[in-house]
């Protein structure tokens, strides 16, 4: 499958062939759904903790006598049964982490990829954008027609793409990402999705 070249201007400069087998495979959902699933996961803290009754300060002398109180028995005023006591099976740090295998993890990708394609714009790169201001990288969205969630993938310390980084981060609806940080999240999260030629190698390498 080919892709029109376009510069940053929206001009066409050429095509580009898309490899099939990283752009043109049937998206797998189950994989997909995984995939995020785990990026979720892996970026929670799990720091979450509360103290049981071992662990909260206090609590060493018996409240009142085992008999002829007429209340029930206790034996430390930390028992969760109190105010001010332990908890029954409250949070522990732990971690929510879990792994993929490379394999799925590729495949993700790619019907990520290729449940985008028809948003996919590939351009040469942002060399047009010779300062580091907003105003060149809105231009340069405009002109290549596209809008809402808007994700760049470049390489941003290419000397080509100078600027990008400063041009684009004041734009709320643009995200930047590496070739070599591609994820599934991002990229089903964007409305379209720009791409470098140079990036579409990369990715092409990476996953083929």
């Amino acid at each position: 499958m080919s892709k029109e070249i376009l510069s940053s201007n929206g001009e066409k400069l050429g095509e580009i062939t898309l490899e099939k087998s990283v752009f043109g495979v049937e998206p797998n959902l189950h994989i997909m759904h995984l995939a995020v699933r785990r990026q979720l996961n892996n970026a929670r803290q799990g720091s979450a903790c509360a103290k049981t009754r071992a662990e909260v300060s206090g609590g060493g002398k018996k409240p009142w006598k085992q008999k002829g109180t007429g209340r029930a028995r206790a034996g430390s005023l930390r028992s969760p049964l109190f105010a001010g006591g332990g908890v029954i099976f409250g949070p522990k740090p732990r971690s929510y982490a879990f792994s993929m295998p490379q394999k799925a993890r590729q495949l993700a990708l790619k019907s990520a990829l290729s449940a985008k394609e028809a948003q996919v714009i590939v351009v040469k790169d942002f060399s047009a954008i010779t300062e580091p201001k907003t105003k060149l990288m809105a231009q340069a969205l405009k002109s290549l027609k596209v809008s809402g969630k808007i994700l760049v993938i470049a390489d941003t310390k290419a000397a080509e793409n100078n600027y990008l980084e400063l041009a684009a981060r004041n734009i709320p609806s643009v995200k930047l990402l590496l070739p070599t940080n591609l994820n599934v999240k991002d990229i089903l999260d964007a409305d379209s999705v720009v791409i470098t030629e140079s990036a579409v190698k990369v990715i092409t390498d990476m996953l083929s």
